[in-house]
């Protein structure tokens, strides 16, 4: 038996907030609550099946594959064994597999087969959190966590990327920016996506401006 919607929703908060506990800063539980709250936003506009979209936001990054080497299939594992111990429903299930499956960015570099409103949704809070202040702070988190250099005016950019290249690219974090947050504002999907995200990209624009004014002493 299924348990009710606000049930569900605590236990799988205390199941994401003790399997991140370590995570790296960017992919946190913060990183998940403000996702999660961005989703909910969005779904207020957009009408997606609450219990989907709440699901896919809470669990999208419960096994990042680039923190379990590369293997892209532990995430919608993982969310599927702990729904199932929730009782929820088998269809419900497989469609959150399949949004965390056909989230991210790098998902979209080999082409994506499957579709739907609640991924449109979530995908849009995720790429949200990836631009603009916090987009921002979360690169120059994951750069420190890599170890990856600020800045090099002899690396160029390398936009277009394929998924592979993209997945093994040891880059400096500023070209990250022109390689995919600076692309994230024409890939929303939803209006309010598509609202945000223009603000949170000028922004972005606003800082390197700024970023490679004080790199020249200026």
């Amino acid at each position: 038996m299924q348990m009710d919607f606000d049930t569900v929703v605590e236990q799988t908060i205390a199941f994401v907030k003790e399997t991140l506990a370590q995570a790296e800063a960017g992919h946190d539980w913060f990183h998940i609550e403000r996702v999660y709250k961005t989703a909910l936003n969005i779904n207020a506009e957009e009408n997606g099946d609450l219990l989907t979209v709440t699901l896919a936001a809470l669990l999208h990054d419960i096994a990042d594959s680039k923190f379990n080497n590369g293997d892209e299939e532990i995430g919608p594992l993982t969310a599927g064994n702990f729904l199932r111990g929730l009782s929820i429903s088998a269809d419900v299930i497989l469609h959150v597999q399949q949004i965390i499956r056909n989230l991210s960015y790098k998902s979209s570099l080999s082409g994506v087969s499957f579709q739907s409103p609640e991924l449109d949704i979530v995908q849009d809070a995720d790429r949200l959190d990836a631009i603009g202040a916090i987009g921002i702070a979360r690169a120059f988190t994951y750069g420190g966590f890599k170890n990856r250099t600020m800045y090099d005016p002899a690396i160029p950019s390398m936009p277009n990327q394929s998924k592979e290249a993209y997945k093994n690219s040891t880059a400096p974090t500023i070209n990250h920016f022109y390689e995919k947050l600076l692309l994230l504002k024409d890939l929303m999907k939803t209006s309010a996506g598509k609202r945000l995200a223009q603000q949170r990209h000028d922004f972005m624009l606003l800082y390197l401006d700024q970023f490679y004014a004080e790199w020249e002493g200026r």
